[in-house]
């Protein structure tokens, strides 16, 4: 066997990097066993019966566990239980020297990647290891992917510390854990599917798919089909079967944004599915029946629409269980300086340019725009501004002109809100920055000094006042940071703690 092993240096290489745990309560067993899986490259740590193993599980990292069935204290299958619920990405072999069908058939049902029985036989096991290690690099990345989801899509990726945006996040946990319809109400760019994906992957169908499907772009003669799915011939251009979107989400969550588009037929058929959970597809005599948690979303007031006859009343009131109103940004300012933060860093860590933050000028612009495209109109402001500044702080020069344009009709004076550097503009001489000016005569170290510290004050309250991150975005050692900080006077604020160290 060890000849075997040392002949295939990629395999060898390979299993070093593998960790097994074996648990059996027979030491003939376990030596011969793990002195086997040592020579064969891996790296081995045994346990003498299942409370042990779930010991070391919590302690260790491991690949792979076999285990035998009949232990004391905890037999294999509770281990397995154990380690299906706490460690989804680690593969279990059962193995028994009693086998017999049902056992087989359960440590299966349970989750065990196969059930062999004793004496372990060299090859079978060798092969049988190989073949569940390639199961456990699929679970690994599973779950990997299903953590990145979670980062990317969960509550704590959404936000928000207004009073309003707070309350709907508590209203998140709370509805996560049911199966209880959710209704989303807000305008457009509010955020409404990012709420919808935190609930299903706060949920316990977490695991099962999403589903998104806006309403109000897919035409509505096709929008059932889509739906519920159709039958080859059911209509023109119906050349074959067709699965449904919610049967696509069957176990998971369906997502209806625009539900205020959909037309008054459809909406009939969308009240028993609601109410059912059954539907057939259309041409088709077969009722499907499905479990699909339902979210749905609308851009307008659905009572209003009700009260004017353009939505079912017996829909609203099935559908308006829980209604999350999501606020537009403009009832949400405190937010803003959040929001663009969090957005600047994102943008630059996909773009690689080097922005460290804003200008109070570019702020404060931000804050008196109205944003009617809300969340999303300002996500795309940001991301044009880190594409076109060539400056380390975002000013209001790299602010869309629409910004530029709504805030200046709405000063009082109808004159220049701001300009791009403040009032002493870029030379800090008072001259606004105009270059038909007559030049004042100024030592370039003393004119340069006005935007150096405006610079260095919106890097360091853009970062909290963690100067050790503010002199890796402006690309400056940490000493000269504090100096010019001693310098400039920007001491850190009375009652904020340091933040460098951490």
């Amino acid at each position: 066997m060890t000849t075997q092993a040392n002949t295939n240096g990629a395999v060898v290489g390979a299993a070093a990097a593998t960790r097994l745990l074996l648990v059996d309560d027979d030491p003939l067993i376990v030596n011969s066993l793990s002195e086997f899986l040592r020579l064969e490259g891996y790296g081995v740590d045994t346990a003498s019966d299942g409370t042990h193993a779930i010991e070391m599980l919590a302690a260790n990292r491991y690949n792979l566990v076999i285990t035998d069935v009949n232990m004391p204290r905890t037999n294999g299958l509770e281990l397995l239980r154990t380690i299906k619920n706490h460690y989804p990405d680690v593969v279990v072999l059962v193995i028994t020297g009693y086998g017999t069908i049902e056992n087989a058939v359960e440590a299966v049902k349970m989750g065990a990647f196969e059930y062999l029985t004793k004496p372990i036989i060299d090859d079978e096991i060798r092969v049988t290891i190989q073949k569940a290690l390639k199961q456990q690099t699929l679970l690994s990345e599973n779950y990997l992917l299903k953590q990145q989801l979670g980062m990317r899509y969960g509550l704590d990726n959404i936000v928000g510390h207004d009073y309003k945006m707070l309350k709907i996040f508590d209203l998140v946990e709370a509805v996560a854990d049911s199966r209880t319809t959710v209704l989303m109400t807000g305008e457009s760019g509010t955020g409404k599917s990012l709420i919808a994906r935190a609930i299903h992957h706060r949920s316990p169908r977490a695991s099962k798919p999403f589903v998104e499907v806006s309403c109000g772009s897919i035409p509505e003669t096709l929008l059932e089909s889509e739906l519920f799915g159709h039958v080859k011939g059911s209509f023109t251009g119906a050349t074959y079967d067709k699965q449904g979107r919610f049967l696509a989400a069957d176990g998971g969550t369906i997502f209806l944004d625009e539900i205020n588009s959909a037309s008054p037929a459809f909406q009939v058929k969308l009240l028993r599915v609601l109410q059912e959970r059954k539907f057939e597809p259309v041409g088709s005599n077969q009722t499907i029946s499905v479990d699909t948690r339902v979210i749905l979303a609308s851009n307008q007031d659905l009572a209003k629409l009700v009260a004017e006859h353009q939505f079912r009343q017996d829909l609203y009131y099935r559908i308006n269980v829980v209604n999350i109103i999501l606020p537009p940004l403009r009832q949400r300012l405190g937010d803003i300086p959040l929001l663009s933060e969090a957005f600047l860093k994102k943008l630059t860590a996909e773009t690689g340019r080097k922005v460290a933050g804003f200008t109070p000028d570019a702020m404060d612009l931000m804050r008196r725009y109205t944003w009617p495209g809300n969340v999303r109109e300002l996500e795309n402001a940001i991301e044009r501004a880190v594409v076109l500044t060539k400056r380390p702080l975002i000013t209001p020069e790299d602010l869309p002109q629409q910004v530029l344009d709504a805030v200046q009709a709405s000063s009082p004076s109808g004159g220049n809100a701001v300009s791009a550097f403040g009032s002493d503009g870029p030379m800090g001489n008072g001259s606004g920055g105009n270059p038909f000016e007559p030049w004042k005569a100024t030592p370039l170290k003393d004119a340069i000094e006005g935007p150096e510290k405006q610079i260095l004050l919106a890097a360091l309250k853009a970062n909290q006042w963690n100067r050790q991150v503010t002199a890796e975005q402006l690309d400056i050692n940490r000493t000269t940071l504090y100096k010019k900080m001693k310098r400039y006077g920007l001491d850190l604020p009375e009652g904020l703690a340091d933040t460098s160290q951490n």
